[in-house]
């Protein structure tokens, strides 16, 4: 592949033009999960009903994490790539059906189980609810609804692993923006034929994972893949496949767990502290999937090959632009949201049933998982270095270590800081994690070295600073001293914030010569080629 000037692509330019791709589709996805999220807000606020149903939600997502997006996805893509290069596509396709049928088996029974053992599931993960009869009967319901979400997300999970080999990025990317269409819809004009309406909704999710699923087939089609089972339960590949599968299930969701467990733990605090973390969780989710997952998803099938192939030099720079340009996007994004936490709130969600209260308790948390941001985008690139070398293990090991200090870091916080402490310990265990991975990473390969990061790693958290404070200046200058009497100004002021930080912070990166500036460029790709890279 040549570049616009007739020079060869390095991996590095590919990698970012593949991120660009997946960050394109995901900010679709993600604008849309706000006004998802801006319309469940809007008609059911942050009472028992909203309680009900992101709990009753969070357990087929926990799943999905667990069972399909993440770890199914780490140990498929690095077989799947390895039989690809060694053996062709043909035999690739059919070790990929072998997985889809196995999979698919394999999440009938637990959607089955988790229907049937959905009240005995709500009473443990909302123990603090034992005495709200109505609120856990609601919550059974609508997790009985949504549990099948996770067979269909699990398919998906395959789908995307194998187009995602191919360095077909742009399909799977869009997939999310059909689940959240298919919410949002739901509740416009489903939920209102019901004597609940929240059960419209459920039923949206289950709408919109069909969607998303479907949406993946004409690719597949169009690479040779066919869809009919294949049943080879002793195939090596799927067997080596199995043995990734297990330790990534736990080492992939960590993130996912302790949100859990923290939810469980905000089920005994005030009425409103679920949904308020609820909130606070999704408007972090915009920029860790923008840039980290888009980042470590583009990544995961170049390190893989590279992994494959034993190019360790290769993997080393890889790796480490991934893990730089993970940080030169990342920083000042926490800053400049933690200097803007309120306004984004109160554009995003203060109407309706979300009240002035409401934004202040979720912003409030939302600083503090703004505070671990870093952390958490550090994790999804640091982790694929391990994953590539198809290295499940250690990952589990320090998540294991991970758990455990956020079980302590929250039992600690709660007391004093309710609700909030439960968002600073997951973003304390989180920082944890990161140094951690980087430890273990470093002793046991050489494809992390430190130095270059580090230095780049400075450079964009002093510009970020420098940045923040020119931001805060302004935040107070025009925000805070202005009474706004039109909706539409206070967009246009925060637009005008935004925008200012983003100047400042280029010409900061240009003054201290980041070497991240000049690959901006590859992040919006223009033209077909550069979407679904060919190899």
């Amino acid at each position: 592949m040549k570049d616009k000037k007739g020079g060869a692509i390095t991996e590095q330019e590919k990698l970012t033009r593949a991120t660009g791709v997946v960050g394109f589709f995901t900010l679709l996805s993600r604008m849309l999960g706000l006004v998802r999220d801006m319309v469940i807000a809007y008609f059911f606020g942050t009472g028992m009903v909203a309680d009900a149903f992101l709990v009753a939600f969070r357990i087929p997502n926990l799943l999905r994490r667990l069972f399909a997006e993440g770890s199914l996805t780490i140990a498929f893509i690095p077989v799947f790539t390895e039989l690809l290069k060694q053996k062709g596509k043909e035999e690739a396709f059919l070790m990929a059906r072998a997985v889809l049928t196995l999979v698919s088996l394999i999440l009938v029974l637990i959607t089955l189980l988790g229907i049937i053992l959905a009240p005995g599931i709500v009473r443990i993960l909302a123990f603090g609810w034992h005495g709200f009869a109505d609120k856990l009967e609601l919550t059974v319901l609508l997790t009985r609804i949504m549990f099948p979400y996770i067979l269909i997300v699990g398919l998906l999970a395959v789908f995307m692993g194998i187009l995602n080999s191919l360095r077909h990025f742009a399909a799977p990317a869009a997939a999310p923006i059909f689940l959240n269409l298919g919410i949002i819809a739901a509740t416009l004009w489903l939920a209102p034929h019901f004597s609940q309406p929240i059960i419209g909704t459920a039923i949206g999710v289950l709408i919109g994972g069909i969607l998303q699923s479907v949406l993946q087939i004409p690719w597949l089609l169009r690479e040779g893949l066919t869809l009919w089972p294949r049943w080879r339960p002793l195939d090596p590949a799927l067997k080596k496949t199995g043995l990734l599968l297990l330790p990534a299930i736990f080492g992939s969701a960590i993130y996912q767990i302790n949100q859990m467990i923290n939810t469980l733990l905000a089920t005994r605090l005030p009425e409103g502290s679920v949904a308020w973390l609820y909130y606070a969780d999704r408007v972090v989710e915009f920029p860790l999937g923008l840039f980290a997952i888009a980042i470590s998803t583009a990544a995961l099938p170049s390190l893989a090959r590279q992994a494959a192939d034993q190019d360790m030099v290769r993997l080393r720079e890889t790796f480490g632009h991934s893990l730089r340009m993970t940080f030169f996007i990342i920083l000042p994004t926490m800053v400049g949201l933690m200097v803007l936490r309120e306004p984004v709130f109160q554009i995003l969600f203060q109407r309706g049933a979300f009240s002035v209260q409401s934004v202040k308790m979720a912003g409030q948390a939302f600083f503090c998982y703004c505070l671990g941001l870093w952390a958490f985008a550090g994790i999804k690139v640091m982790a694929n270095g391990f994953y590539a070398l198809q290295d499940t293990r250690t990952p589990v090991h320090i998540a294991t270590l991970t758990l455990i200090a956020n079980i302590l870091f929250a039992l600690v916080l709660i007391g004093p800081l309710k609700h909030v402490g439960l968002a600073l310990a997951l973003s304390c265990s989180s920082a944890l994690q990161f140094i951690l991975l980087a430890f273990y990473l470093r002793k046991k390969t050489s494809i992390l070295v430190l130095k270059p990061i580090l230095i780049s790693i400075s450079k964009s958290f002093c510009a970020a600073l420098v940045m923040g404070g020119c931001v805060y200046w302004l935040y107070v200058r025009f925000w805070l001293t202005r009474p706004f009497l039109v909706f539409s100004n206070q967009i246009l002021t925060l637009i005008g914030l935004i925008f200012s930080g983003l100047i400042i912070y280029l010409i900061m990166t240009k003054m201290m010569g980041c070497p991240e500036l000049s690959f901006l460029g590859d992040l919006f790709p223009i033209n077909r080629s550069k979407y679904n890279h060919s190899k």
